[in-house]
């Protein structure tokens, strides 16, 4: 396996002295899922300490440790990396990886969608070369610096995700990724509880344009209102502009969506080549979002086919509309797993895909939804406006959880309430004894409120069918 790091290249790096000659071919912040040859970050956090599972890391296989003090009960002479601070150390170490890498790197934000954005980016550049891509949502101060100090030198295409909850986060990322291409998904009221408005949300995703490479590209949502707003900054940071969604004008845009019960078609123009594609996921929102990273695939120089083809195999991330099939009292249930996180765009598009499932004979629609959180002010008037979409999309009975979702409570029909609960342990029992086979259940929330509870009590009360 080519080697990640020497212990020559990370005490360069980072200016800090190295002991031991070690190789280390991946990178690890965790000692239960180190690999073994990985180099082991000591980080340390409001609640623990990564010093105090340096010993676990070596016994796991570790090639070396990056520490920041003394670690008491290190047997021999272990290899280590001693630096300042491990944050920083790590730091040091993303921006090294950039420096030499020659990939074409794209930069990913957005109020919603950059998870499952990466992942798209990911799979379609990997038709054309060897991609590195952020794994999950490590897209913070540490998961960011993490995923480019994991980057392979020999990569030909960097994928990573930045997300922020307040103002200057993502500048700071945007300056340590260095992107040659920048795609901003949309703008949406997510975390406006830390902003005066949502056109502040905007200014704050556009402060990725201050990272891109001279000459970058911006890639924005056409039919988001914002459009403009990020155009204007990204042509001020330098970067030529593409756009892509429904409206005309879009540089890629949508020609056609037919969704279907596997997921959708999409025919789409991009920069004039007519391209369709075949997208296994359910929703319009990921065909939108296929646009810009077919967009990206263009401004990257690789070829536009067999990225289109590989899309096919896109599939939903866990906690984002990752479907489920069980076998449920002597017949099926069809479960939508969006528990990862919410925001009201994202509600939305989700009951939007509830509303075009089609249930099983004598099933119903049925909605598990939790409270979204970081609204603010605006929490109570965000979560009402959900009971037209409810209705939208002919959900027979909405399950709320969490205070905030008393707003929505009041706001639907009585025939629509099937129960508000302040937790997601309360609910599960009346939701469990209401399902029948046939149904088609949504679950979203805001992953800090264990929303997600709700999804694996279903499915272990299930099995997979065919199981």
């Amino acid at each position: 396996m080519t080697p990640l790091w020497t212990a020559v290249e990370a005490a360069a790096a980072t200016g800090a002295p190295a002991s031991g000659d070690w190789i280390a071919t991946g990178i690890s912040i965790d000692s239960r899922t180190l690999t073994r040859g990985d180099l082991f970050v000591a980080l340390s956090g409001p609640n623990y300490d990564g010093h105090d599972f340096v010993a676990a890391a070596f016994a796991g296989g570790a090639a070396a440790a990056m520490v920041s003090r003394e670690v008491p009960g290190l047997s021999g002479t272990p290899a280590l990396l001693r630096v300042g601070d491990t944050l920083t150390g790590l730091t040091a170490l993303g921006a090294a990886a950039r420096r030499r890498s020659n990939a074409r790197i794209v930069g990913v934000t957005g109020s919603v969608g950059k998870t499952g954005t990466k992942e798209a980016l990911r799979l379609a550049f990997a038709a054309s070369g060897t991609v590195a891509a952020s794994v999950g949502s490590l897209n913070n101060h540490w998961g960011v610096p993490l995923s480019l100090a994991r980057m392979p030198r020999e990569a030909e295409y960097g994928v990573f995700e930045l997300g922020m909850n307040h103002p200057g986060e993502i500048a700071a990322l945007s300056r340590l990724v260095s992107p040659h291409i920048a795609i901003v998904t949309t703008i949406a009221p997510a975390h406006v509880g830390h902003f005066r408005s949502v056109a502040a949300i905007a200014d704050a995703k556009a402060e990725i344009f201050l990272g891109l490479e001279p000459g970058g590209t911006a890639i924005l949502n056409r039919d988001n209102r914002y459009f403009t707003r990020l155009a204007t900054a990204a042509r001020k940071a330098g970067a030529g502009i593409v756009g892509f969604g429904a409206r005309r004008g879009a540089d890629a845009r949508l020609v056609a969506f037919a969704p279907d019960e596997g997921g959708s078609t999409v025919i789409a123009d991009i920069g004039g080549a007519r391209v369709t594609y075949r997208l296994s996921v359910a929703g319009r929102h990921w065909a939108i979002n296929s646009l810009g990273v077919l967009a990206a695939i263009a401004a990257a120089g690789a070829p536009l086919e067999p990225a289109a083809v590989a899309l096919s195999g896109l599939q939903e991330p866990p906690g984002r509309g990752r479907r489920h099939d069980l076998a449920w009292q002597g017949g099926r249930l069809f479960l939508i797993d969006e528990s990862y996180n919410a925001s009201p765009a994202a509600v939305r598009a989700a009951l939007d895909v509830l509303g075009a499932t089609q249930p099983a004979a004598g099933g119903r629609r049925v909605a598990v939804l939790g409270d979204m959180l970081e609204l603010g002010q605006h929490s109570g008037r965000l979560h009402r406006t959900l009971a037209s979409r409810l209705a939208a999309a002919k959900v027979d009975r909405a399950f709320l959880v969490g205070s905030a979702m008393a707003a929505l409570h009041d706001e639907l029909p009585p025939a629509m309430r099937g129960g508000l609960w302040p937790c997601a342990d309360a609910a599960i029992p009346t939701i469990i004894g209401f399902l029948r086979p046939g149904d088609v259940v949504t679950v979203k929330g805001s992953h800090a409120g264990g929303i997600s509870r709700v999804v694996e009590r279903l499915r272990a009360q299930a099995a997979p069918v065919g199981a």
